[in-house]
């Protein structure tokens, strides 16, 4: 009898190791679920990464009839590491387990050593998923935008391209100053006064009034007023 029940016992520890396995498992995966979804909302142009760290094989998860419930605080979401409370909803337990979050973005990139002054070209750009710290200021996500503007500062292979990098329209530039009043459009020849990106406002230079006038700058070639 003694016998049988040691050959019991030694049966059940098998199949008590792998379910308190796949609860863990079954955490770590919802976990992540959690996290991709939170972050994603917050971050929706935002490629994210969430490597949930392993609950300790020591630690023993109860039944739980309910769904476990995942919780973070909203100013940990942009954090690169993140704790995640888990909880069952009928008992008191709860864990915490801890992911580590790579956030990454789809920029413009240069291709190959770029010098100050270099006019952009489809040449000179490339994209890539980049680390978002690296983006400190305004980054582009597609080429095409960037063709025409004009490099300010020596600027390697491989780096994100961003608005302080470079200028759309330069400081002494000959541009086209376009008012814009009442459905009526009139242009006239300029200078910028300013460098500026795309949707700058800058102030230029009416070649005939010699008038300082502040205009939104709209294309490489062109600022426009409005009146």
């Amino acid at each position: 009898m003694v016998m049988l029940l040691m050959m019991l016992n030694i049966a059940s520890i098998p199949a008590f190791a792998q379910s308190s396995a796949q609860m863990r498992e079954k955490i770590q995966q919802e976990a992540q679920a959690y996290l991709l979804s939170a972050i994603g909302d917050a971050h929706g142009d935002d490629n994210i990464q969430v490597s949930i760290v392993p609950v300790d094989d020591r630690i023993q998860i109860p039944v739980c009839h309910t769904p476990f419930q995942y919780h973070a605080d909203s100013s940990a979401l942009t954090q690169s590491y993140i704790s995640v409370r888990v909880s069952c909803g009928n008992n008191d337990w709860y864990l915490f387990t801890n992911a580590r979050v790579a956030r990454t973005r789809t920029v413009v990139v240069t291709s190959g050593l770029i010098s100050p002054g270099t006019v952009l070209t489809s040449a000179n750009l490339k994209l890539a998923e980049v680390d978002i710290n690296q983006l400190r200021h305004t980054s582009y996500m597609s080429q095409k935008e960037l063709i025409g503007a004009r490099m300010k500062r020596r600027v390697r292979d491989g780096q994100p391209v961003q608005a302080n990098m470079l200028c759309f329209v330069c400081k002494g530039d000959r541009i086209t100053i376009r008012a814009q009043a009442s459905g009526m459009q009139v242009k006239t020849a300029g200078i910028a006064r300013q460098d500026g990106v795309i949707g700058d406002s800058i102030q230029v230079v009416n070649a005939s009034s010699k008038k300082t006038l502040i205009a939104e700058v709209a294309s490489t070639q062109t600022v426009v007023v409005h009146l």
